[in-house]
Protein backbone atom coordinates (compact mmCIF):
# COMPACT_ATOMS: atom_id res chain seq x y z
CA UNK A 1 0.00 0.00 0.00
CA UNK A 2 1.21 3.49 -0.86
CA UNK A 3 2.72 5.44 2.03
CA UNK A 4 0.57 8.46 2.78
CA UNK A 5 1.46 11.61 4.65
CA UNK A 6 -0.28 13.31 7.54
CA UNK A 7 0.72 16.91 8.23
CA UNK A 8 0.40 17.75 11.92
CA UNK A 9 0.59 21.48 12.59
CA UNK A 10 1.16 21.66 16.34
CA UNK A 11 3.43 23.84 18.48
CA UNK A 12 2.91 22.03 21.80
CA UNK A 13 5.52 19.24 22.19
CA UNK A 14 3.25 17.35 24.62
CA UNK A 15 0.34 17.37 22.16
CA UNK A 16 2.70 16.30 19.37
CA UNK A 17 3.96 13.39 21.49
CA UNK A 18 0.38 12.40 22.39
CA UNK A 19 -0.61 12.46 18.74
CA UNK A 20 2.39 10.33 17.73
CA UNK A 21 1.61 7.85 20.51
CA UNK A 22 -2.08 7.73 19.60
CA UNK A 23 -1.25 7.09 15.93
CA UNK A 24 1.13 4.27 16.89
CA UNK A 25 -1.37 2.69 19.30
CA UNK A 26 -3.98 2.73 16.54
CA UNK A 27 -1.58 1.14 14.01
CA UNK A 28 -1.59 4.23 11.81
CA UNK A 29 1.89 4.10 10.33
CA UNK A 30 1.59 6.78 7.68
CA UNK A 31 4.39 9.33 7.43
CA UNK A 32 3.86 12.09 9.99
CA UNK A 33 5.30 15.48 9.13
CA UNK A 34 5.21 17.99 11.98
CA UNK A 35 5.18 21.74 11.44
CA UNK A 36 5.62 23.59 14.73
CA UNK A 37 4.17 26.92 13.59
CA UNK A 38 1.98 28.28 10.85
CA UNK A 39 4.87 29.62 8.77
CA UNK A 40 6.53 26.19 8.71
CA UNK A 41 3.23 24.58 7.67
CA UNK A 42 2.90 26.96 4.73
CA UNK A 43 6.56 26.42 3.79
CA UNK A 44 5.93 22.66 3.73
CA UNK A 45 2.73 22.92 1.70
CA UNK A 46 4.12 25.36 -0.87
CA UNK A 47 7.68 23.93 -0.92
CA UNK A 48 9.32 27.18 0.18
CA UNK A 49 11.88 28.10 2.85
CA UNK A 50 13.35 25.04 4.55
CA UNK A 51 11.17 22.84 2.33
CA UNK A 52 12.17 24.41 -1.01
CA UNK A 53 13.70 21.09 -2.15
CA UNK A 54 10.50 19.14 -1.40
CA UNK A 55 8.49 17.78 -4.33
CA UNK A 56 5.48 20.10 -4.14
CA UNK A 57 3.24 17.64 -6.01
CA UNK A 58 3.24 15.27 -3.01
CA UNK A 59 0.54 16.60 -0.73
CA UNK A 60 -0.63 15.25 2.63
CA UNK A 61 -3.64 12.96 2.77
CA UNK A 62 -4.97 15.02 5.67
CA UNK A 63 -3.82 18.02 7.72
CA UNK A 64 -4.37 18.14 11.47
CA UNK A 65 -4.27 21.85 12.24
CA UNK A 66 -4.06 23.52 15.63
CA UNK A 67 -5.37 27.08 15.75
CA UNK A 68 -3.20 28.69 18.41
CA UNK A 69 0.18 28.73 16.66
CA UNK A 70 3.21 31.03 16.72
CA UNK A 71 4.20 33.19 13.74
CA UNK A 72 1.03 32.56 11.69
CA UNK A 73 -2.10 31.27 13.43
CA UNK A 74 -4.08 28.28 12.21
CA UNK A 75 -6.94 30.33 10.79
CA UNK A 76 -4.54 32.29 8.60
CA UNK A 77 -2.88 29.03 7.48
CA UNK A 78 -6.32 27.74 6.52
CA UNK A 79 -7.22 30.98 4.73
CA UNK A 80 -4.00 30.89 2.67
CA UNK A 81 -4.46 27.21 1.84
CA UNK A 82 -7.98 27.75 0.56
CA UNK A 83 -6.86 30.75 -1.50
CA UNK A 84 -4.32 28.67 -3.43
CA UNK A 85 -5.32 26.27 -6.21
CA UNK A 86 -2.71 23.68 -5.13
CA UNK A 87 -4.06 23.32 -1.59
CA UNK A 88 -7.64 24.54 -1.65
CA UNK A 89 -9.15 21.05 -1.65
CA UNK A 90 -6.83 19.32 0.85
CA UNK A 91 -8.70 17.83 3.81
CA UNK A 92 -8.11 19.91 6.94
CA UNK A 93 -9.18 18.80 10.39
CA UNK A 94 -8.90 21.54 12.98
CA UNK A 95 -7.66 19.72 16.08
CA UNK A 96 -7.53 22.25 18.89
CA UNK A 97 -8.25 22.83 22.55
CA UNK A 98 -10.21 26.00 21.73
CA UNK A 99 -13.83 26.08 22.88
CA UNK A 100 -14.38 29.53 21.41
CA UNK A 101 -17.49 29.68 19.24
CA UNK A 102 -15.80 32.26 17.00
CA UNK A 103 -12.92 29.81 16.32
CA UNK A 104 -15.43 27.14 15.27
CA UNK A 105 -17.35 29.52 12.99
CA UNK A 106 -14.16 31.00 11.49
CA UNK A 107 -12.67 27.54 10.89
CA UNK A 108 -15.68 26.47 8.87
CA UNK A 109 -15.88 29.87 7.14
CA UNK A 110 -12.28 29.42 5.97
CA UNK A 111 -12.97 25.90 4.68
CA UNK A 112 -12.12 23.43 7.44
CA UNK A 113 -13.53 19.97 6.75
CA UNK A 114 -13.92 19.18 10.43
CA UNK A 115 -13.46 20.80 13.86
CA UNK A 116 -12.47 18.58 16.75
CA UNK A 117 -11.68 19.64 20.30
CA UNK A 118 -8.70 17.82 21.77
CA UNK A 119 -9.88 15.60 24.60
CA UNK A 120 -8.02 16.12 27.86
CA UNK A 121 -8.17 12.43 28.80
CA UNK A 122 -5.51 10.34 27.01
CA UNK A 123 -7.78 7.33 26.39
CA UNK A 124 -10.35 9.64 24.79
CA UNK A 125 -7.57 11.23 22.74
CA UNK A 126 -6.46 7.77 21.55
CA UNK A 127 -10.03 6.99 20.50
CA UNK A 128 -10.38 10.36 18.75
CA UNK A 129 -7.22 9.73 16.72
CA UNK A 130 -8.42 6.19 15.92
CA UNK A 131 -11.67 7.56 14.56
CA UNK A 132 -9.85 10.31 12.64
CA UNK A 133 -7.54 7.73 11.09
CA UNK A 134 -10.39 5.38 10.26
CA UNK A 135 -12.40 8.09 8.56
CA UNK A 136 -9.73 10.16 6.76
CA UNK A 137 -7.27 7.39 5.88
CA UNK A 138 -9.56 4.37 5.34
CA UNK A 139 -13.16 5.37 4.63
CA UNK A 140 -12.78 8.74 2.93
CA UNK A 141 -12.22 8.64 -0.83
CA UNK A 142 -9.51 11.23 -1.54
CA UNK A 143 -9.45 13.57 -4.49
CA UNK A 144 -7.68 11.85 -7.43
CA UNK A 145 -4.11 13.04 -7.79
CA UNK A 146 -4.32 14.26 -11.36
CA UNK A 147 -2.62 17.63 -11.13
CA UNK A 148 1.10 17.17 -11.70
CA UNK A 149 1.32 14.13 -9.42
Amino acid sequence: MEQRTILLVEDNPDDEALTRRALQQNDIHDTLIVARDGAEALDYLFATGAYSQRDATGMPEVILLDLKLPKIDGLEVLRRMRADERTRLLPVVVLTSSNEEQDIVSSYDFGANSYIRKPVDFSQFIDTVRQLGLYWLVLNVPLPRQRGG
